[in-house]
């Protein structure tokens, strides 16, 4: 929806969409037309952009970048926002990411990686915080595990790598140890060389209140958080700008918006998390929500190597979203419930509502997915956006529909 409300885009293709595609909204000022397509396929992207002759291809999530989309469609003389396969590592594979992180000297967790059981658990008994077990691959946002004992962190080593858990992508494991402190995602425009810091945000990873429960793809997000500006340019000096240097000297140069999870430790350390290599979700609700400009324009920058700074500004508000969630979620989710109150809903002052898991059956908005739908809400102040989006969340209605709170507090 930013994107078709840009200036610069005459029309906007999304694959494969949601029923948001055919509902664009309040400021839509761009048609949006929803096409099916295999998005992790590069030759399909590169055909499908070629027929709808596409000026800009801006890639989503992870699995089209690790799988090369970029570089099929950078290879077809298409302009492509986002880095290619070989920079997409950084999320990819968590293995990667933390060896790299070690190399460039860039302060994260002590860790080891393996793809053998015995190893992982002489590291959870050796290491007393060792409570986090991620797989390698990429697990849709779920293939971090946080425990609470060493039994746990054993039993999740073993889940993944004698039993199978997240597939292919559990077969290498990264124990972590846990870190305290406060979290923040921290993410960055950048055309390789140059980059542009976005408003921070926070986001909320377990399914319930006061981050109980196990860890989803985002419950919801607020933002901006501020940020003392002496712990701002740490990040840049000692995570994104040694980044971006190491992709350069390995010859990857990475282009794209780098998305960087932060634990900033009681003595100010900024500590890497996790490198992801898109927008994060659902953070990126809120950062759109903050910013003027013109997106396209800044994307379109990015993806011809000459990042354009001015092409957007931060506002003056706040912005948060809650993430309704169907029955089930995070584990299977049911689908096909008809979704109730949207009406009244989008109607709630300084309220957009951003379609996630749903589709259209026989004209009716129903639930496709775990996470439903994002309830953004935007206002002067951080109280007053919450306030708005759970007033404007509580309208909402399905079987099991659940979500968190606690979001802002």
């Amino acid at each position: 929806m930013t994107l078709a409300r840009a200036p610069s885009v005459a029309s906007v293709v999304v694959a494969p969409g949601n029923a948001g595609c055919t509902q664009s909204g309040r400021g839509a000022v761009a048609p949006i037309a929803r096409r099916a397509l295999d998005i992790n396929d590069p030759a399909a992207v590169v055909a499908a952009a070629k027929e709808e002759k596409i000026d800009l291809v801006v890639v989503g999530p992870e699995a089209p970048l690790c799988r090369g989309v970029v570089d099929a469609l950078s290879a077809a003389g298409i302009a492509a926002f986002g880095p290619t396969a070989a920079a997409a590592r950084l999320e990819g594979s968590k293995a990667y990411m933390k060896r790299f992180a070690k190399e460039q000297n860039i302060p994260t967790a002590p860790f080891v990686v393996t793809s053998d059981y015995a190893e992982a658990a002489r590291f959870i008994d050796a290491n007393p915080r060792a409570r986090v077990v991620k797989a390698d691959g990429l697990a849709g946002g779920k293939g971090a595990v946080v425990t609470s004992s060493v039994d746990e962190a054993k039993r999740a080593a073993r889940d993944m790598l004698m039993g199978g858990r997240f597939g292919d992508a559990g077969r290498t494991v990264v124990v972590d140890a846990l870190l305290e402190g406060v979290e923040m995602s921290v993410h960055v425009v950048t055309d390789g060389e140059r980059y542009l810091v976005l408003p921070v945000a926070r986001d909320y990873k377990r399914v319930g209140d006061g981050g109980e429960g196990p860890n989803t793809g985002g419950m919801g997000a607020i933002g901006p958080i501020v940020v003392d500006p002496k712990l701002m340019k740490r990040i840049e000096q000692e995570v994104i700008q040694p980044t971006l240097a190491g992709m350069r000297e390995a010859g990857t140069p990475y282009r794209g918006v780098l998305y960087a999870g932060i634990m900033v430790a009681p003595d100010g350390t900024p500590n890497l998390l996790e490198h992801n290599v898109r927008f994060g979700d659902p953070e990126t609700q809120v950062l759109v929500h903050l910013l003027d400009g013109d997106l396209a324009e800044l994307m379109a920058s990015v993806a011809a190597g000459e990042l354009d700074e001015g092409a957007v500004a931060v506002g003056e508000r706040h912005a948060m979203v809650v993430v309704a969630a169907a029955d089930g979620y995070p584990g299977p989710p049911r689908e096909g419930d008809l979704v109730g109150g949207m009406e009244q809903a989008a109607m709630q002052e300084g309220v957009r509502i951003v379609h996630a898991g749903t589709d259209l059956q026989g004209g009716a908005l129903v639930t496709a997915g775990g996470r439903v739908l994002g309830v953004v809400a935007i206002g002067e102040s951080a109280e007053q956006a919450r306030t708005r989006a759970y007033r404007a969340a509580e309208k909402l209605s399905w079987p099991g529909i659940h979500f968190r709170r606690d979001i802002g507090t």
